[in-house]
């Protein structure tokens, strides 16, 4: 298996992916995909403190968005997003996109990530645990899938 940063001929495999995990609607609070047209064009608007670092062995089967806070007062924050695909689940494959993302985000000088997380999702809780984040608010009611609805939690990593 490689990692590496994705480029925009990933944009069709990052697609289904990510409709695989919306239409399990457990995971994540993703409900609906983007298209491969929408993917390539988040590809294309990435600065260069940002990134999408994927998991491939035959073809993608895991990817780790890294993204600036949304606020000009937050360029020190990285906001990550863990998607992997149920074959790729469970093989230290998330831990490994982990481990390149950081090193991206200290070397684009982030002094600490986060990570928004169902309160319901207690294995990915566990994941980011393991990796050091810290639970640092809630947001209640935050998600709605299928007129169910679920907190969000909070988590934050120092990098510095």
């Amino acid at each position: 298996m490689t990692i590496r940063r994705a480029t925009l001929e990933d944009a069709e495999v990052i697609a289904r992916i990510m409709a695989g995990i919306a239409a399990e609607r457990v995971h994540s609070a993703v409900t609906t995909a983007w298209t491969a047209a929408e993917q390539r064009t988040y590809i294309e608007r990435l600065n260069a403190r940002e990134a999408i670092h994927v998991a491939v062995e035959s073809e993608i089967i895991g990817l780790q968005p890294l993204e600036k806070g949304a606020f000009e007062s937050m360029a020190h924050v990285a906001q990550i997003g863990t998607f992997l695909t149920p074959a790729a689940r469970g093989r230290g494959i998330g831990r490994q996109l982990f481990e390149h993302t950081r090193s991206f985000a200290v070397a684009n000088h982030y002094a600490k990530m986060f990570i928004q997380v169902r309160a319901s999702n207690l294995h990915a809780q566990g994941f980011y645990k393991s990796l050091g984040f810290i639970e640092c608010g809630r947001l209640r009611k935050h998600v709605c899938i299928d007129g169910v609805f679920d907190d969000e939690l909070l988590m934050e990593l120092p990098l510095q």
